[in-house]
């Protein structure tokens, strides 16, 4: 177990990496492109090729921090100078043996971007399948993956003064949240994963980040957060004996019903306007597809919620146990491989399982008596830039638009985008496209198909005039009836409004 964090000696170590330059960019450059993407399949070989022998304070913090590679307690002396081999060993993070360091956690430095500004964190988490050389104990603390950097990119970025994270981990949600929010609470089952979390908040430099004990809601009592973050142990798994169950993805209960108990719940600890997001699975079962299911969970909240749901991916039984048990470093081929398909494959069978989703859910407390947002959708292989602006943007343009009828809305003045682009594709000798065309730049990178009057409208769409006063145009144009194509297009605009191809002016 590592000890609570020393006050003293953690921000010591801190000022060590620092002076080392021990920094995202560094380590890159130290052992290239191609080795990073190989570490980040569990291949640390291209890397050590390319660190060779060098001694230097860089090198040696890359083997021993972020690879988990042990190290002579000579250079790890001279590379840490304050806080020495010893120094590490009493924060619980190395052992000594004779005359090596050999690392019990990794610590990784982790760039970031969002829209107060660039930075830089070091994040500890426990050692990966590489430093480990098998399989994951199951009170393993991960470190910053990709669910958990897609859940940092989707976080909200409008500031607020109480936030809390549920299922912290290593404490990465929570340092992305205090960046915009006063106070932040941070929970986790794993008083290991509480301690990293406290351990790389201090690391960093962050205050205003408590640690509690407990799972999904009952640490925060009856105190309501403005914004509530979670990257839950949503990974659906058996629940039978000879299946590990690890504490950072596996939250003990049945299927989905995690993500459900929470979309359920999350309502009443939510301040009136407060924002929820999260990642999740959800099941199609015995017919009925998962996005409709996660409805029906919205739906029962005895709280009034607008919900976005987007489903990023979709996987059939085997592909989705496949994933998890590589996860967890049974590879195929390897002694219990096999059986642990058959355990997953035997599970889904119970609940008529076909398919499995993942993606992310924003819910915020509705307002009484408005009309509530409720969008679910597909969106595969889109949105991997920061999101959180976006999210922002979508449930303001919600709002805006739900005070204003058609008629109000003909009245407003828009304008496009600025990452909104038109493409046109015509048949080789025809005057006339085939197909046109609107993409967008930044959100979800949406591109949709438009007809002639939708393309015109939008480019013409510069602020000047009125939204009513440009479809008269139009109609004129092409030669329509101008009450048949503005009631064709306003609801139309709405969605292009609502999914950020236009906006309105400022002032």
């Amino acid at each position: 177990m590592l000890p609570h964090p020393d006050p003293v000696a953690v921000p010591a170590l801190a000022a060590d990496l620092a002076a080392a330059g021990f920094t995202t960019d560094a380590v890159r450059g130290a052992w290239g492109e191609e080795a990073d993407d190989a570490i980040a399949r569990g291949l640390r070989t291209p890397a050590l090729r390319a660190l060779g022998s060098r001694e230097d304070a860089l090198a040696v913090l890359a083997r021993l921090l972020a690879l988990g590679i042990p190290q002579p307690v000579a250079h790890v002396d001279a590379a840490l100078p304050v806080t020495r081999a010893a120094g590490l060993a009493g924060l619980g993070l190395a052992t000594i043996e004779d005359d090596t360091v050999r690392p019990a956690v990794l610590v990784r430095p982790q760039s970031f971007s969002d829209d107060t500004g660039d930075g830089e964190w070091w994040i500890a988490s426990d050692l990966d399948e590489a430093a480990l050389g098998g399989a994951l104990p199951e009170d393993h603390v991960l470190g910053v993956g990709g669910a958990s950097l897609t859940l940092a990119r989707l976080q909200s970025v409008a500031p607020a003064a109480s936030g809390l994270d549920i299922g912290t981990g290593c404490g990465i949600q929570a340092l992305r949240m205090r960046r915009v929010v006063d106070r932040v609470v941070a929970t986790d089952v794993s008083v290991r994963a509480l301690r990293f979390a406290e351990l790389n908040a201090l690391l960093n430099g962050v205050d205003g980040i408590e640690t509690r004990l407990g799972s999904l809601f009952d640490p925060a009592g009856d105190e309501v957060f403005d914004r509530i973050v979670s990257n839950p142990p949503f990974v659906i798994t058996p629940r039978v004996t000879g299946v590990p169950a690890y504490e950072y993805r596996d939250g003990g209960m049945v299927g989905d019903a995690l993500v459900s108990t929470f979309v359920h719940g999350v309502g009443e600890r939510l301040a009136p306007g407060g924002v929820a997001q999260l990642l999740g699975n959800w099941e199609t079962r015995d017919g009925v597809a998962g996005l409709d299911r996660v409805r029906e969970w919205v739906a029962a909240s005895p709280v009034a919620l607008d919900a976005w749901v987007v489903e990023r991916e979709w996987l059939d039984p085997v592909a989705y146990a496949e994933l998890w048990i590589r996860d967890g470093g049974t590879l195929p081929g390897s002694p219990g491989f096999a059986g642990l398909v058959d355990a997953w494959l035997d599970d889904f069978a119970t609940r008529g399982v076909t398919g499995i989703g993942f993606g992310y859910i924003v819910l915020r407390r509705a307002a009484p008596g408005a009309t509530p947002l409720a969008r679910y959708e597909t969106a595969f292989g889109a949105g991997d830039g920061a999101l959180g602006a976006h999210v922002d943007a979508v449930l303001a343009a919600h709002d805006r638009l739900a005070a204003l009828d058609d008629d109000a809305l003909a009245g407003e003045r828009l304008v496009v985008a600025p990452d909104v682009t038109e493409a046109r594709h015509h048949r080789p000798g025809e005057e006339e496209p085939t197909v046109i065309e609107l993409r967008q730049g930044g959100g979800f990178g949406r591109a949709l198909s438009v007809d002639p009057g939708l393309a015109a409208l939008v480019g013409a769409c510069d602020g000047d005039l009125p939204l009513g006063s440009l479809i008269d145009a139009i109609a004129q144009l092409l030669e329509v009836d101008a009450i048949a194509l503005r009631a064709d297009l306003l609801p139309r605009v709405r969605e292009l409004v609502l999914t950020g191809f236009l906006g309105w002016t400022r002032g």
